[in-house]
């Protein structure tokens, strides 16, 4: 294991679909490799287990992140480098969370709202178009794009690889991992249909 001094919350933020979880498992492998200390808060996998309860209305969206927010922190505060990956669709709420945690980079992984349809391997975006999922970021629930965000990954132009290589130059731009050699015989592939693309968080 690799001796860390600081720890980091790395936040994907991004429309269901757009390929938060795939980059932010590329990340935590490399990483891993490294030797370094990662943990995961995946929105969906919080909200089962440390959310159970709350629904998406706004308010109840903004406590999610707030509790995923607070989780961060403690990890990260003990040199943990953490991988948020949660639609955190509220410009505001993202923002509260990064004033608690001083060592915080947003990442938005952007890509389209219509790339994100044909992308529908679970058939949410339709079942929300059908009104028979209620309060869905991008249909009838809003997704503010973030306005100055640390890394923007163009998940529709770029592939896996290209898009995580940009998380972890800003980790090493940062002073928070040391310079690395990923593998680039992955750099041309695209994001299409990752398993566990989509999620609701």
């Amino acid at each position: 294991m690799r001796q860390q001094e600081y720890g980091v919350t790395v936040w994907f933020t991004g429309l269901s679909g757009a390929g938060k979880t795939t980059i932010c498992q590329f990340v935590e492998k490399e990483l891993r490799i490294q030797g370094y200390r990662v943990e995961v808060l995946d929105g969906d996998a919080v909200r089962q287990n440390l959310c159970k309860g709350l629904g998406f209305s706004k308010e109840d969206r903004e406590e999610n992140i707030r509790r995923i927010g607070f989780v961060a922190h403690l990890l990260a505060r003990n040199n943990v480098i953490v991988l948020v990956s949660a639609i955190s669709p509220y410009r505001e709420i993202r923002e509260e969370v990064r004033q608690s945690i001083p060592s915080f980079i947003e990442v938005y992984v952007n890509a389209s709202l219509e790339v994100c349809e044909q992308r529908d391997v679970k058939g949410l975006y339709k079942k929300a178009r059908s009104g028979e999922i209620k309060h869905f970021t991008g249909i009838d629930d809003p997704y503010e794009i973030p306005l100055c965000p640390e890394v923007e990954c163009k998940t529709n132009q770029e592939s896996v690889a290209q898009s995580a290589t940009k998380v972890l130059e800003k980790l090493e731009e940062l002073g928070y991992i040391v310079a690395r050699v990923i593998d680039t015989s992955k750099l041309n592939e695209v994001v299409t249909n990752p398993v566990g693309l989509q999620n609701r968080a």
